[in-house]
């Protein structure tokens, strides 16, 4: 089936300027496209690669060297090939890809047996020249995204295996789709991605009843569909050919440098990687217009691409930028004189135009939070801090992560797997000891090893795991207490942030009023969670046993879901069991029934007032868990604590 035209797709101007920009110029690093599902992300990036001019490459050359300038350390040359011509390629990486199917591979026998380097490239030397697509690439295990974005910055990729190093080039334009309700990459990752667009999918009927029309009438007729549109993309295409010549010539003046400058320190954005795109991006800008010498106009579009995603400082902030924040810092570091063209002080273009774009976009943004008032009982949360650090005891082997201690295929070599396991990489040392008793009766002569499958050994590695974390917080009237539950609230979301940090799953049971209720099914988007326990509601008596019976069997759920990740449950309440008859003895029970199935827990323990019943330690002790206060949550107060002791 022809892949859908990229000028069928409706709307979207953002989008598709971003990865036009990004065609044009490699060197900006990508596009990271966030949105809801069903808003044409992969069809879009999946119908630029057809738009990308050919390249020539070396005949036979498995890593697609230019024959105008081959690369002297390619691991196939020297080059003696023809050149040809083909496609610029679009490589895809698949979510659960191991890093060896990435990178590439060694071929560790032929290394033992003759002493050669036998090199096995991966994707990234696929995508050399052309794109290399991630979809829900904040589901892909960091190490990855590293190595991708590495690999992207550096123009090149590195695989160094047992004191065996490959080097080969891998310059491609990234491109990564993901959907924020499927959990944030982290800031640094966020920030190695030179542009950042935001979609969704349009509110307008008539757009929307277009889309399904166009989509009804490709899924018919792929081909005739696309003969429609076939104009309209090579005229494109050539358009982004000629804006890829004309990017050499364009000009940055020492002042759109500083226009630049200015603007990235206004909006006071971390390191100077946002100044550097945001140049490469104005340029590329301008030599998509038609022009040579980068202007106001380049700047603000490049501004609103490559500056979004690098003023987050944590999950819970809202993406975006401020429109009339961009305008008030244009204005401000803009020279005496125009530097554009006479032509972009037309009518329309000037002051009047980017007055509308901003009020428009701030009575949008206005508008939603406005309506979303909260409930009247709900206590907002107090300021998140840096929370202490609970795990899993033992050695599990579950999602890549930072909290708990896990057999991973990367960390610290710990031992090696039993012989038959083939998982991870080979352990060099421990395969020559199994090979070296052998080689008298296998008659070796020469340098090499005489190797036999079984005497391949791989490493067992520690690193550590993401879990799930199950909030299970009590929201009865015993918490109302305005002041306190804010406090509850600001140390949740406190667990919550360092949750989001350590790459864990999260979900959130309620119990008030006599009912539990699963608020937040387990998910890896802290920010939905963060959004469910600020409008939290409180009142009513305390079923404490109905809301561990609740965590329970959302446990039992995930197990069957997700069996590697191991469960951490934290149960946020003071202790107190008044709803329902023998409150007390049905939570002690389900107390007990968790601690029976070998659930880590954590109770942190909200009681307050002079006289304290200790409720929160009990149940902890029934839990099998740790019992902690919440004032001692923080990690500041418990380091403050131990230098206090210690003195």
């Amino acid at each position: 089936m022809r892949p859908y035209p990229f000028t069928a797709v409706v709307g979207m101007p953002d989008l598709r300027l971003g990865l036009v920009l990004s065609a044009i110029s490699p060197a900006i690093g990508g596009v990271l496209v966030r949105g809801e599902k069903g808003t044409a992300k992969s069809t879009m990036v999946r119908a630029l690669a057809s738009l990308l001019p050919e390249v020539d490459v070396v005949e036979g050359c498995r890593f697609s060297c230019d024959p105008a300038a081959p690369d002297p350390n390619c691991p196939d040359a020297p080059h003696d090939g023809a050149a040809v011509r083909r496609p610029a390629r679009l490589v895809e990486l698949p979510v659960g890809a191991a890093e060896d199917r990435v990178i590439g591979s060694l071929n560790l026998e032929r290394a033992l047996t003759e002493g050669v380097t036998d090199f096995q490239p991966g994707l990234l030397a696929a995508a050399h020249r052309g794109l290399l697509y991630v979809d829900e690439v904040n589901l892909l295990h960091d190490h990855l995204v590293d190595t991708l974005l590495d690999a992207a910055a550096m123009g090149r990729a590195t695989v160094e295996r047992e004191g065996v190093s490959v080097s080969h080039a891998a310059r491609f334009v990234l491109i990564g789709t993901m959907n924020p309700e499927e959990g944030e990459l982290r800031p640094q990752l966020l920030d190695r991605f030179g542009l950042t667009v935001e979609v969704a999918a349009s509110r307008d009927p008539e757009q929307r009843a277009e889309v399904v029309r166009r989509r009804l009438a490709y899924e018919a007729d792929p081909d005739s569909f696309a003969a429609r549109y076939a104009d309209d993309d090579a005229q494109l295409a050539a358009e982004i050919a000629a804006a890829q010549k004309l990017l050499p010539s364009v000009e940055l003046t020492d002042d759109a440098l500083r226009q630049i400058a200015e603007v990235c320190a206004a909006f006071e954005v971390d390191g100077m990687r946002a100044d550097i795109v945001t140049a490469r991006t104005a340029v590329a800008h301008a030599a998509w217009s038609g022009r040579t010498e980068v202007s106001t106009e380049d700047i603000r579009v490049a501004a609103r691409l490559a500056l979004p995603h690098r003023r987050r400082r944590n999950p819970f902030d809202a993406p975006g930028i401020d429109e009339e924040q961009l305008e008030q810092a244009l204005r401000d570091a803009e020279p005496p004189e125009d530097p554009g063209p006479p032509d972009d002080d037309g009518p329309g273009s000037g002051s009047d135009a980017p007055a509308e774009t901003p009020q428009g976009q701030q009575n949008d943004s206005g508008g939603e939070p406005g309506g979303g008032g909260g409930e009247q009982q709900s206590v907002g949360a107090g300021k998140p801090y840096r929370a202490r650090m609970f795990s899993v005891a033992g050695l599990g082997e579950g999602a890549h992560g930072k909290r708990s201690r896990a057999v991973t295929d990367a960390g610290r070599t710990i031992g090696v797997r039993p012989p038959g396991t083939r998982a991870g990489r080979p352990h060099l040392v421990a395969t020559v000891r199994a090979a070296a008793p052998h080689q008298k009766t296998r008659g070796r002569d020469g340098a090499g090893l005489v190797l036999r499958p079984s005497d391949l050994r791989f490493a067992l590695r520690e690193g550590r795991e993401g879990n799930l974390v199950l909030f299970c917080v009590d929201a009865s009237g015993s918490m109302g207490a305005r002041a306190r539950m804010r406090e509850v609230k600001a140390a949740v979301l406190s667990l919550l942030l360092d949750a989001y940090q350590r790459r864990d799953k999260v979900g959130l049971v309620t119990f008030r009023a006599g009912t539990a209720d699963l608020a937040l099914p387990p998910t890896v988007s802290v920010e939905a969670a963060a959004a469910r326990l600020e409008a939290l509601p409180t009142g009513g008596r305390t079923p404490l046993a109905e809301g561990l019976l609740e965590a329970a069997r959302v446990l039992r759920v995930e197990a069957v879901r997700d069996p590697r990740r191991r469960p951490l449950l934290v149960v946020v309440t003071d202790g107190r069991a008044t709803s329902g008859p023998d409150a007390v003895a049905r939570s002690q029970r389900a107390a007990e029934m968790l601690a029976g199935a070998g659930i880590a827990s954590v109770v942190m323990d909200c009681e307050a007032g002079r006289m304290r019943l200790g409720l929160a330690a009990e149940l902890a002790a029934r839990l099998g868990g740790e019992h902690v206060p919440l004032g001692e949550v923080a990690a500041d107060t418990l380091a403050t604590e131990v230098r206090r002791r210690a003195a």
